[in-house]
């Protein structure tokens, strides 16, 4: 080769690499422009549920058993034998009242039932008289027969006065209020000389609660309540004791469920040996839910709400976007339960952006760029 030959040859190839060179460089301006263009999202990791999900819920204390104490009698009240916190037992008496009113009435029907007596007395005498004179054939046998109607008569006169005493002897027993079981007197309205009336208007005389155990009232969601089961236990805490764990049992579940908060009604009790629970507290119950193994956890971000419900993005192999709307579940705050629309080898996205749509070419942080 000539030395012409050789320069001829080299300049071509000298021109061939710088056109390489510029080709190749306007490639990876356009790859880079390419990357910052599309958006990069991080993948959201499914969380595993747990065996059971805590569930706390306030709870109502009440006593075992609790009853309102009001007269039966109209009176004044002539003494109280026990003030507030005081133990009573079953038929003890509380308080007493002096009813003067029923007192005469009592006298008065006694003083009638004394005089029908009398009369029943003479009308047996007469009919019995009768009855002889009537086989001697001396009177008549209309007046026999008057005189033994009179008779009974007369007795179902006594009967009737007999049955008014015992009602008002009765009614003498209400002067003393009694304690109907063992228990504390948790209320008491009543002050000696004050004017009492029967019946159950206004305000009781007297509260007495049993409270050896107490009865727990919380209201559960509609949408946990398929995992209550009478039986199971649920601990319990208290402001008071700070810490402190109590152990309770689910005794009733109502089976019905509230139309306007939709919850339904259990009990618990929980037995109050120490004398640490007082009717009307406020209490933090633990239920220990059964979680569904076949049901997914995302975290909250990982969701896309509008007017249209709930959606979630999610990558097909080629890394583009699919909008896919789920069916919600639990909301546990950090996280929410997807009852359908997703399966477990679903990428999703996690805080994806609110310009994200459908078939949008995204890359996934961590992962290589494609060219």
């Amino acid at each position: 080769m000539t030395v012409a030959g050789a320069l001829v040859a080299l300049a071509g190839i000298i021109a061939g690499y710088g056109f390489t060179s510029r080709a190749q460089s306007k490639q990876e301006v356009v790859d880079w422009t390419n990357r910052q263009t599309t958006a990069t999202v991080s993948l959201a990791s499914f969380i595993p549920a747990p065996a059971n999900q805590t569930l706390t819920l306030p709870g109502n204390v009440q006593p075992f058993n609790k009853a309102a104490i009001y007269a039966r009698v109209n009176g004044y009240l002539k003494s109280w034998e026990h003030d507030i916190g005081t133990p009573v037992k079953a038929g003890q008496a509380l308080a007493n009242i002096d009813a003067p009113d029923l007192d005469q009435q009592l006298s008065q029907a006694k003083a009638t039932l004394a005089s029908v007596r009398a009369n029943l007395q003479i009308a047996n005498l007469t009919a019995s008289r009768n009855n002889v004179l009537l086989q001697k054939q001396i009177v008549a046998q209309q007046l026999a027969d008057q005189t033994d109607a009179d008779a009974k008569a007369k007795e179902a006169v006594v009967d009737a006065n007999e049955a008014n005493v015992k009602q008002l002897e009765a009614m003498q027993s209400f002067k003393t209020l009694t304690a109907p079981f063992d228990g504390i007197v948790t209320a008491r309205n009543v002050e000696i000389g004050m004017l009492i009336s029967s019946g159950g208007a206004g305000q009781p005389l007297f509260e007495v609660s049993d409270l050896h155990r107490v009865r727990i009232y919380v209201q559960v969601p509609q949408s946990f309540s398929a995992g209550l089961k009478q039986g199971m236990a649920a601990p319990f805490e208290m402001p008071q004791y700070p810490g402190v764990q109590f152990d309770a049992t689910l005794s009733h579940i109502s089976k019905s469920i509230n139309s306007t908060s939709h919850s339904m009604q259990v009990e618990l009790q929980a037995d109050n040996a120490d004398g640490k629970f007082f009717g009307g507290a406020y209490c933090n119950v633990h239920f220990q839910i059964p979680s569904d193994p076949n049901h997914l956890r995302l975290p909250s971000t990982a969701l896309v709400v509008n007017n249209k419900g709930a959606k979630v993005a999610v990558l097909d192999a080629d890394n583009k976007v699919v909008l896919k709307s789920v069916l919600l579940g639990r909301d546990f705050g950090d996280s929410v339960e997807i009852l359908a629309g997703l399966t477990g080898s679903d990428r999703v996205v996690n805080n994806p952006p609110e310009t994200l749509a459908n078939g949008d070419l995204v890359q996934v942080a961590g992962a290589p760029a494609s060219s």
